[in-house]
């Protein structure tokens, strides 16, 4: 069991406010945190890998306590065993695939384990190159690789994902799904993208101004409310045309167009450029307009 209970001051774009936030986490589980940008997602990650300091706080990781504020205890994050995957990937450029690997190794450890890396991730051929002749899925494939090389009691991921297109997405949510079971370890993800979370996670937290507001299986937070459709998500229109008495709507969504009936009321309120959810109840779909 994991559990943290972190408290700091933060600058966010709209003003000050307080990251008050406490999670606790079953062994081998795979949550993600899900909110907009600059909630305290990230900062919250980063305190519990000891990378920012709070102002009060505690965690304890099977037993072991890795902050407590107040008596004074803040283990730093090589004492931590926390394998953390940057959104930029931070691999060493002077160092070979094999070398970035091999830095991340805890003392003592059998090079047995860069080797199952290796082989596991399927990096085998790739050892000896260094990471600017790598592409943007095989830095990811080595940076994941990196973070798992310290066997970890935590994995911490902060949006891994979010600068590769969809079909690398795709390949890598499958492989790290298979390396998490794998291993077995447990895994927090930072994420804005629904689907990876539905995909990835067992449970997911929803934060607000620095606290989780709401958290459960992520179908069921995704789709709680009002709009209980079948399916939904986001897009953005690109063309409202006129066809009799209805409209039809041209909206990307991701990297497909899709194209939706209107309502003569719904369309009058809608211009091109403008954000909007697509939501299917028994096939009749609803054109929400989303606040800016």
């Amino acid at each position: 069991m994991i559990h943290a209970s972190i408290s700091k001051h933060l600058h966010g774009a709209n003003g000050d406010f307080q990251l008050e936030a406490s999670l606790n986490i079953a062994e081998g589980e795979f949550v993600a945190l899900f909110g907009a940008s600059g909630v305290g997602k990230t900062t919250l990650l980063r305190c519990i890998a000891g990378l920012e300091q709070p102002e009060q706080g505690s965690i304890v990781v099977r037993g072991e306590t890795w902050l407590d504020s107040a008596a004074r205890l803040n283990l730093p994050p090589q004492q931590r065993r926390v394998g953390y995957m940057f959104q930029d990937y931070a691999l060493f450029p002077n160092m070979t695939v094999r070398g970035n690997l091999e830095f991340a190794l805890r003392k003592g450890t059998d090079q047995k384990r860069i080797n199952e890396l290796l082989e596991l991730m399927a990096l085998g051929e790739l050892q000896h190159r260094k990471p600017d002749s790598l592409s943007g899925g095989q830095k990811q494939r080595v940076a994941l690789a990196r973070a798992l090389a310290s066997e970890p009691r935590l994995l911490l991921l902060d949006e891994p994902f979010s600068a590769l297109d969809a079909e690398m997405r795709s390949r890598l949510h499958d492989e790290i799904l298979r390396l998490q079971k794998h291993f077995g370890i447990t895994t927090v993800i930072v994420s804005h993208d629904v689907s990876e979370v539905c995909k990835l996670t067992s449970r997911v937290m929803m934060m607000e101004a620095g606290r989780i507001v709401q958290q459960g299986r992520p179908v069921e937070v995704f789709s709680a409310g009002q709009t209980s459709g079948k399916f939904r998500f986001t897009g953005e229109i690109l063309a409202i045309e006129s066809m009799d008495v209805m409209f039809s709507l041209t909206v990307l969504v991701g990297n497909q167009i899709v194209r939706v009936v209107a309502m003569p009321d719904e369309a009058a309120k809608l211009h091109v450029g403008e954000r909007v959810m697509l939501v299917s109840k028994a096939f009749n779909p609803m054109v929400l307009k989303l606040e800016q």
